[in-house]
């Protein structure tokens, strides 16, 4: 299967567990390739965001402490670090900040943008992979590198007790 397939595969897998909502950039409406994995997603699983990404991510906690299991979607992971303060200083944190009383769950999904057809700059395709591995100690980090992997890492994600945030890499997403 190719990579975007089970990009597909893996968000279906995610929508059949009534907890999940996915929210973000393009997760209702087109302009990322991830909207592209979210088409036969239900629209009621759906929400639209604007370029918020701290507001997005305290959104994503709140949600996840009242039950839900949030998909939070960074088309580009260079605009995931605009949301940085909430997730290394709340998510990563809370659960140790709340005397382990709050557990939120948030599966963050971002991508390395692509550099083909044209190279967009660098603001758009920088893999901070290390950065948040070193940043994050309560967080599964995971790169998207082999797409024989992807449903188990989405699955995975799913069914750990810890959030996860999943790094895709854009342009691998129209190969093998």
């Amino acid at each position: 299967m190719t990579y975007i397939a089970e990009l597909i595969k893996s968000m279906k897998l995610l929508a059949e567990d009534k907890r999940v909502i996915f929210l973000g950039q393009t997760a209702y409406y087109p302009g990322s390739p991830m909207y592209g994995t979210l088409e036969e997603i239900a629209s009621e699983k759906r929400i639209e965001l604007p370029i918020i990404e701290d507001t997005q991510m305290g959104m994503s906690i709140g949600l996840s402490l009242q039950g839900y299991v949030p998909v939070s979607l960074y088309p580009r992971m260079d605009f995931l670090i605009c949301a940085t303060n909430q997730l290394v200083n709340h998510l990563d944190k809370i659960e140790e900040m709340s005397n382990y009383q709050f557990k939120p769950k948030v599966i963050i999904r971002t991508a390395i943008g692509s550099t083909e057809p044209f190279y967009p700059g660098v603001q758009h395709c920088s893999d901070y992979t290390e950065l948040f591995k070193l940043s994050l100690k309560n967080i599964n980090v995971v790169k998207l590198e082999d797409s024989k992997k992807i449903i188990s890492e989405y699955r995975n994600a799913l069914e750990n007790e810890k959030s996860t945030l999943l790094i895709e890499i854009s342009d691998m997403y129209d190969k093998r």
